[in-house]
This record gives structure tokens, C-alpha cells and sequence, in this order.
């Protein structure tokens, strides 16, 4: 029977050989293929098969070799490593089939690809939506490569690199690397595998920015994960979407009489409500948009945050945040050393979450509607003058009884003024503030007053623009921010 049988031998141990191949190499008169690969056959093949070599980088002469035999009647296997319809021979085979009008039959079996072999090996990279990518421009132009790399970081897919680096090609892969820190977080686990499934197999794990592609050499499959990905116990895993585990940064710390005490998991049981996952879709959606990629994690966690809420990329130029501030304040609310917060009105304080609150223990109060900021305000205007405001007296309040609170503002500019002169004077020692007052008297004037208190962590919307929904997200992203590096906002929703 004329037949050719193109065949994908796996990564290179027997076991990854599937059934089929093995009986079709089984019974095969010859086997073309580079002589690299017989060693792995040899034990299938029948008394008198010829296998054929034809050399490295010759694979057209490899095809029309296995036509000229089969032409002649007989059974032939064309092998190639991995899948043979993954960078392998069976396009080739099937083009010249068509060029030369043959009428050989052609049957392609799969293989399990080095991509599918890396992945098993470093845990469950490809869980989600992912793509191919060759390094190799011997056959396509680099521009086109690059684009594509381009799209599949902007994409948010999983991404595997085949032919990573050579020793003609050095470059290229510290090319993809850059464009994909240009779309992604520094931290997205990358993993690694050299000479999958063979004796001197090497499997490792990083990140994006860490990443060193002088690690990798041309037996090497590279395997980028998508915003989802995390490590776990050393293994890459990419949630497919059902919610089961959810991952998490480790938590810092709890302090206990000035020692630190170890938190033993951050892998917690989760399932998304239907408002958790549209907020989740909406923060990827943010990501991908904004200017610049290389935010701060804390930095960005804010930014997401206040887009979200306000549907305004103007954030990216207005947001300021202290280094660090989302961090530095998230560590104290979880180690117990922060646990009030303090809003300048009500409608900042309905806006912080309330499930957040009770599972960190932090409580959150607003002074405004308390008596004796009426008596307050009463007292200051008999004394003469203009008096104070309503939220300058429950500032004063709330510095007498919580002087060291997270301070809020979302609405009131003669607050926050007034919480930076008692500050000044030494009455109050915020363990952080958010300065989001929104308005046209006093608004620019009260947030430049509290920048220069250097050793405050300080979120400030700059300008005009604030509002108490805007204070709130602010302060939730400061709750949540354990939630930070795997993207998942929503939690307490």
C-alpha cells in the first residue's frame, strides 16, 4: 500500500510514545527522519526496516525521499519529535503531495508536544487560553514574529516559546521578554523546561522580571503565564475559572509581643460571586489600557481601583501615591497595629466594605452626625469669627479619641486642612491618610498642605477631582490589597 504516516514521537521518553505510533512504526519498511531521533524508535522497528537520515535543515529532501519510497509501495513513517503537525514535517508532507499530484495515501498521527510535556513537568501552566510562539526567523521575517509576541502579551495568553535561542541567535528572546514587561506584570511566573522527558532533564521556575535567557538554550521550552498564573509549592498553575482555590500573596506576619508569627497557607477556598467576577474582568480590562506597564503593584492596586470607580484614565496622571503607601498601610491593618478608620462624611464611610471591615477587625467610624460636633460649631461662632465646619469638628473629635487612625477624605477640604494643623501642632499621628476632597474652594490649597508630611503614607488625588466614592475605593484597595498581585479584586463584595 502506498502510504506515508507521519508521526509525532513525543518529547523523547518511551512512554510518551502513544499506542498508535508505536504500531505504525511497528509496521513500517522505512522510517525517514534525523538520525537524532531513531535512537528512540529502535526498539519498534521490524526485522529490515531502513531508516533514512537526510540531515539536519533537510527537511524538503526528508519529504520527497519518503515519497520516492512510498510511490514504490511501500509503508513509510516520517517522525518527528514532539507533534509532528507542531513544527514538524506533517505541512510539509501534505504540500508536496499536492505539488507532485501524488497518490500516496497520507495519515498524520499526534504526538504529545515538548510544550504539553513542559507543562505536565512544571504543574498546570496551561490551564487557559494560550498560544505558540517560534523564535526561529529562518522561514518567517522576524517583524512578523514580533508581532505576534506583541499580541500574544496584549492578549493576556499563556504563551509557549519554541526554539528560544541558538547559537546564531542570542537576541531574541531578551526581545520577548522586553515586550512582554512592557504588557504584563514583572511578576508573572515563567517556568522552563531543557530536554523534556529525557535523562538530562532540567526543570525551573521564575518571573518575568527575573527571567534569564541565558538560562535557556536551543533544547529549552519556555512557558510565560497569563495574569492568572501562580506558583504554588513550585508548580506553575493557571486557574481555568472555577473558583475553587484562589490565590494569593502571603500574608505578612501578625506581630505578637513584638515577634513575628508565620502564616502557614495562601491558598484559600474562594468562590466568585457573579459581582466579584465582572469586577474582575473590568480590572483586566483597565490593566490592558493603561499608558504606562510598569506601575508599583501597590501604585497600580490604587490606580485600578480608582478608574474602576470613576471610569476616568485621567487617574493615571492625578493619582499620587507615597512609595510603598498601599503596602506599608495594608501591614498594619493586618498586623493589628492599624484598626480604625476615620471618614470626614457618611457617604465615604457607606462606601468602605463592610466585609472587609469584620474580616480584618477594623473598625471605621464617621463623626459627622455625632451631638457634639453641633455643640462644636455652636461654641466656635459664639467665640466670634467664622466659626469651624461641621467636619472640622468631627476631625477634632476623632483626633481626640483615634489620633493615630487611617484618615479618610472624601468630600471636605476644611477638614483634611484641619487634621494637617493638628498634625502640625502634634495632636494627631495618622498611620496614613487619603486626601480625595472634590471641589472649587480650598480643594488644590488642603492637599497640597499634606504632601510635605513625609512620614505619613499618603494616597492624594491631585486637583480638582475626588469625591467620598473615590476616598472609599482608595481605602478598599488598601483592605484588599493582599488580593493585588494575582488581580482578583472583590473579594468582600
Amino acid at each position: 500500500m502506498k502510504r506515508i504516516i507521519v508521526a509525532g514521537i513525543g518529547p523523547g521518553s518511551p512512554e510518551d510514545i502513544t499506542p498508535a505510533v508505536t504500531n505504525a512504526i511497528q509496521e513500517a519498511d522505512a522510517i525517514v527522519g534525523y538520525k537524532y531521533y531513531f535512537q528512540f524508535v529502535q526498539p519498534y522497528l521490524k526485522p529490515g526496516c531502513e531508516c533514512i537520515d537526510t540531515g539536519m535543515k533537510r527537511e524538503r529532501e526528508r519529504a520527497e525521499q519518503a515519497f520516492i519510497l512510498a510511490e514504490a509501495g511501500k509503508t513509510v513513517v516520517v517522525i518527528s519529535s514532539g507533534d509532528a503537525g507542531i513544527y514538524g514535517m506533517t505541512p510539509l508532507v501534505y504540500e508536496m503531495k499536492a505539488a507532485r499530484g501524488s497518490d500516496v495515501e497520507v495519515v498524520s498521527l499526534p504526538g504529545i508536544s515538548a510544550f504539553q510535556k513542559a507543562a505536565s513537568l512544571l504543574g498546570a501552566p496551561i490551564g487557559h487560553d494560550l498560544c505558540i510562539i517560534s523564535l526561529s526567523d529562518l522561514m518567517t521575517p522576524w517583524e512578523r514574529i514580533e508581532r505576534r509576541i506583541r499580541a500574544a502579551a496584549v492578549g493576556d495568553f499563556v504563551t509557549a516559546v519554541y526554539n528560544p535561542k541558538s547559537v546564531g541567535r542570542y537576541w531574541q528572546l531578551y526581545r520577548l521578554q522586553e515586550i512582554f514587561l512592557q504588557e504584563r506584570s514583572g511578576n508573572t511566573p515563567v517556568g522552563y523546561v531543557r530536554q523534556a522527558g529525557r535523562d538530562d532533564q532540567e526543570i525551573k521556575t521564575s518571573t518575568l522580571q527575573d527571567f534569564d535567557p541565558e538560562d535557556v538554550d536551543m533544547f529549552t521550552v519556555v512557558l510565560i503565564g497569563n495574569s492568572q498564573t501562580y506558583l504554588s509549592d513550585g508548580k506553575m498553575i493557571t486557574p481555568r475559572g472555577y473558583g475553587l482555590l484562589a490565590p494569593r500573596s502571603p500574608l505578612p506576619a501578625p506581630r505578637e509581643k513584638g515577634n513575628l508569627v508565620p502564616r502557614t497557607s495562601h491558598l484559600v477556598p474562594r468562590e466568585n460571586g457573579i459581582g466579584q467576577s465582572i469586577m474582575i474582568q473590568s480590572f483586566r480590562t483597565i490593566e490592558s489600557e493603561l499608558r504606562r506597564k510598569d506601575w508599583p503593584l501597590d501604585h497600580k492596586w490604587a490606580l485600578l481601583h480608582a478608574i474602576h470607580t470613576t471610569a476616568d484614565f485621567d487617574m493615571e496622571n492625578i493619582l499620587y501615591t507615597d512609595p510603598r503607601a498601599v503596602e506599608t498601610l495594608y501591614n498594619k491593618v493586618s498586623s493589628g497595629e492599624l484598626n480604625t478608620i476615620v471618614t470626614d462624611v457618611t457617604m465615604a464611610l457607606s462606601g468602605i466594605r463592610k466585609g472587609a471591615l469584620q474580616r480584618l477587625g477594623v473598625q471605621a467610624k464617621c463623626y459627622l452626625a455625632d451631638p457634639r460636633v453641633g455643640e462644636m460649631v455652636t461654641a466656635s461662632r459664639a467665640a466670634g469669627g467664622e466659626g469651624i465646619t461641621r467636619t472640622q469638628a468631627g476631625v477634632r473629635l476623632a483626633v481626640e479619641e483615634h489620633p493615630d487612625a487611617l484618615f479618610v477624605f472624601g468630600n471636605a477640604p476644611t477638614a483634611l486642612m484641619e487634621l494637617c494643623d493638628l498634625v502640625r501642632k502634634g495632636k494627631a499621628h495618622p498611620a496614613g491618610i487619603i486626601a480625595a476632597p472634590v471641589g472649587f474652594v480650598h480643594v488644590c490649597e488642603s492637599k497640597h498642605m499634606v504632601k510635605p508630611f513625609r512620614d505619613i503614607p499618603k494616597l492624594i488625588v491631585e486637583g480638582r477631582k475626588g469625591g467620598s466614592n473615590l476616598a472609599a475605593t482608595l481605602c478598599n484597595a488598601i483592605l484588599c490589597y493582599d488580593d493585588a498581585e494575582q488581580l482578583r479584586p472583590g473579594r468582600d463584595l
